[in-house]
C-alpha cells in the first residue's frame, strides 16, 4: 500500500488526509422473465482534505495519476485558505488516533453476467410455476464494492474494502377491487452476489411466507387511526433505530441542534432498550458492513448509544469529538470518490431481549402487528413517520386480518419509553441505503418490540 499523504505544505495546516477510492456497482432487473435493466459502473478518483486555521479544505479529481494527486493536494490547501477569508477561527485540537492495516472480505469467485441471468431466470420460472395466479414477478440483483486507500499526516495507512450484495423478489397480485398489491422479499449480505445463497432450496421458505402474506393482503381492511399498542417486527424496529434515533445521535447532527444534545445521561427509553452502532463485530462475528478504520484513518469502535434506556454517547468524527469534548468512534465515512467524510452509521441495532414474539402478540387485546416498512423519514427532534406495507390486526391476543398500507408515526423517544417487551431474536439486513447529503451503505438490525405509537387510518 502506498501512502499518498505528505506533510502539510504550510505551517498553518495541522492535519491532512489523502484517499484513493474505487466504487464498482452492478444492478440487474428482470420483470416477468425479461431483462429490463443491466447496469454496471466503475467510479474512481483521488481526494485530499486539509484542516488549517480552523477551516477544512477539500478537493477531488476522477483520476489517480501522480499529477492529479498533486493538483488535488494543492487545491485542497487553496480551498482551506479561501475559507479562512470568512474570518479568524481558533483551530481545534482534532481527536487523535491512527490505524494501519488492510481489511478486505475474501469471498467466492464473482458470478459472471450469464450466471446472474441464469439465477434470475430460475427464480422467475419457479415463482411463476408455484404461484400461477400472480400478476407479475420482479427479480433484482444488486452488488457494490468500495475500495479505499487512505493515508493521513497522523500516520494512518489503511485499505478498507466493503462489499455487499442483495436480491429482491417482488410478488404482485390483485386485491378484491382489482387493484395491484405487492410485497417484497429481500436477501442481503456481505460480499458479492456469489456469496448469497440464491438457491431455490434456500429461498423457497421465504418466498412461500411472502406469498402467504400477499394473499392475506389481497383482502386487507383499513386500520383504525390513532394511538395503539403495536408489536413492531425486526424490520421495523431496525429502521426505527436507524432513522429516528440513530441520526439524532450523530455528532454533526447533535452540533446542529438535535434534541439529544441536552439529554446525555438521561433516560430516553425503557430499561429494556439498549442500542449500539457496531463498528465491525458482534459476539465474535464480523458484521455486514465492517468498518475497522473510518475514512479519517481513525480506529473504529462500537458506540453504545442507549444502554438500558439511558442515552450514553454519540457517534463521532475527529472534529465532532473535539467540539463535543468526547471520545472519537471512527464514524466518518464518504460514499463516493468525490465525497467528503460525514458522521455516518455502520451497523446499528437494538439488542434482543427475553420475550418470545408469540407471547408479545398474545399479550395484546386490541392492537396491531407491523411487519414491514416501505420508506421512512425522521428529523432531529426524533419525530418520525414510516410507511407500513405489511401489517395485521391483533384481536384477543391473536393475529387477525391483514391491514391496508398505512403509516406509523410519533416521537422515537416517547415510543422507546413505552416499550414493555423486546423479543429474543435478531434480524440483520444491509439491503438499503442511508441518505444524508450522500448515500451510504449501512446495516441495521433488531428484535421485535412492543410499544405505543400513532397509526394512520381511514
Amino acid at each position: 500500500m502506498s501512502a499518498i499523504a505528505t506533510a502539510p505544505e504550510t505551517t498553518r495546516a495541522t492535519y491532512a488526509e489523502s484517499r484513493r477510492h474505487e466504487l464498482r456497482k452492478t444492478r440487474l432487473v428482470m420483470i416477468d422473465g425479461s431483462l429490463s435493466v443491466n447496469a454496471s459502473s466503475v467510479e474512481g478518483g483521488a481526494s485530499e482534505r486539509v484542516y488549517a486555521d480552523g477551516y477544512w479544505g477539500f478537493a477531488s479529481a476522477p483520476t489517480t495519476d501522480d499529477a492529479s494527486v498533486a493538483r488535488v493536494r494543492r487545491q485542497a490547501r487553496e480551498n482551506a485558505r479561501a475559507m479562512a477569508r470568512f474570518g479568524a477561527r481558533a483551530a481545534l485540537r482534532l481527536a487523535g488516533g491512527t490505524h494501519r492495516g488492510e481489511h478486505a472480505f475474501a469471498g467466492r469467485k464473482p458470478l459472471t453476467p450469464a450466471e446472474c441471468l441464469e439465477r434470475m431466470g430460475s427464480l422467475n420460472a419457479w415463482c411463476r410455476s408455484r404461484y400461477p395466479k400472480l400478476k407479475s414477478v420482479q427479480v433484482m440483483l444488486q452488488q457494490e464494492h468500495h475500495r479505499k486507500w487512505l493515508a493521513t499526516t497522523d500516520g494512518s495507512e489503511v485499505l478498507n474494502s466493503i462489499q455487499r450484495a442483495a436480491c429482491y423478489v417482488t410478488l404482485v397480485a390483485e386485491n378484491d377491487a382489482g387493484a395491484p398489491v405487492e410485497l417484497l422479499e429481500r436477501v442481503s449480505g456481505k460480499g458479492s452476489l456469489a456469496d448469497l445463497d440464491l438457491s431455490i432450496e434456500s429461498l423457497a421458505p421465504r418466498l412461500d411466507r411472502t406469498h402467504e402474506h400477499l394473499q392475506a393482503k389481497r383482502h386487507a381492511v383499513p386500520a383504525r387511526g390513532g394511538r395503539h399498542t403495536l408489536v413492531m417486527g425486526p424490520n421495523l424496529a431496525g429502521i426505527l433505530a436507524h432513522e429516528a434515533m440513530g441520526h439524532p445521535c450523530e455528532g454533526d447532527i447533535v452540533l446542529g441542534g438535535a434534541v439529544t444534545g441536552d439529554l446525555l445521561g438521561t433516560r430516553i427509553a425503557s430499561d429494556l432498550v439498549t442500542m449500539i452502532d457496531y463498528a465491525h463485530h458482534r459476539d465474535g462475528e464480523e458484521l455486514m458492513i465492517p468498518v475497522y478504520a473510518d475514512d479519517e484513518g481513525m480506529p473504529a469502535r462500537d458506540a453504545v448509544l442507549i444502554e438500558h434506556g439511558i442515552l450514553k454517547e454519540f457517534m463521532q468524527s475527529r472534529e465532532t469529538a473535539a467540539r463535543l469534548g468526547m471520545a472519537p468512534t471512527g464514524s466518518a465515512r464518504a460514499y463516493a470518490p468525490g465525497d467528503e467524510p460525514l458522521v455516518r452509521m455502520r451497523n446499528t441495532a437494538i439488542l434482543p431481549g427475553t420475550s418470545r414474539l408469540d407471547d408479545m402478540i398474545a399479550g395484546v387485546d386490541d392492537g396491531y402487528l407491523l411487519l414491514d416498512t416501505s420508506n421512512g423519514q425522521a428529523d432531529s427532534t426524533t419525530e418520525f413517520m414510516f410507511g407500513i406495507n405489511l401489517g395485521y390486526e391483533i384481536k384477543g391476543g391473536k393475529r387477525g386480518r391483514a391491514i391496508r398500507d398505512t403509516t406509523v408515526s410519533g416521537s422515537a423517544i416517547k415510543v422507546l419509553q413505552s416499550v414493555d417487551a423486546v423479543s429474543d431474536d435478531m434480524v440483520w439486513s444491509c439491503s438499503g441505503y442511508c441518505g444524508k447529503k450522500q448515500p451510504m451503505v449501512v446495516s441495521m438490525g433488531g428484535p421485535a418490540i412492543r410499544a405505543h405509537a400513532h397509526l394512520g387510518g381511514e
